[in-house]
């Protein structure tokens, strides 16, 4: 009778496992079609930056404004962007003044000035060693950066150094004292009577 019992018990509990875990399925595949509808919504967001055609487009009106846009070196560093503005407002209409900054807010020494006409550049070129807050401006066209053309300077040899394991330890003591290496014997065979 007990085997019967075990034997009809069985069944509901498969059951009700089952159901438990079909409904676990469904929440992960709910979960899963959460993740991808996210997943798409970023792609879809970040899809212009890697398609190349808007790539392409991007690199264009990136150039388009850089040769509205001046650099600006040897900027005071307790000059603020409505003094550098004032500065060239003589040589047409600024658009936008950036000082560009270090990791801790403080000033490089140098800005861009972005004017709204591109014939405005070469009025501001003739700004070039003008002084504002005493120091002498440096002031060159802007040059676009092209992606992934970055300088690459490999490093250079020191013709007077030696060249060294980078995997040999460095020994601290040398058991046969300072400068003396030990020597090396020929292997022979073991002769007993010699």
């Amino acid at each position: 009778m007990e085997g019967d019992d075990v034997v009809m018990a069985a069944p509901e509990s498969t059951e009700a496992d089952l159901d438990d875990m079909k409904k676990r399925l469904k929440e992960m595949e709910d979960e899963a079609a959460a993740l991808r509808e996210m997943q798409a919504k970023v792609e879809k967001e970040m899809g212009s930056v890697q398609d190349p055609a808007a790539a392409a487009t991007s690199q264009a009106n990136r150039e388009e404004v850089d040769s509205r846009s001046i650099f600006v070196g040897n900027v005071d560093y307790s000059c603020t962007p409505e003094e550098v503005q004032q500065h060239f407002q003589s040589c047409g209409t600024v658009n936008r003044v950036t000082i560009r900054t270090d990791k801790y807010g403080q000033p490089k020494g140098y800005a861009y000035v972005e004017f709204l006409e591109a014939e405005a550049v070469q009025e501001a070129l003739l700004l070039n060693e003008s002084e504002l807050h005493g120091r002498q401006l440096k002031v060159t066209a802007k040059r676009t950066n092209i992606p992934g053309m970055k300088q690459y300077r490999p490093r250079r040899s020191n013709p007077f150094m030696q060249p060294r394991d980078p995997f040999m330890a460095p020994y601290f003591f040398s058991p046969y004292g300072y400068g003396k290496v030990p020597r090396l014997r020929m292997a022979t065979r073991y002769s007993p009577y010699y």
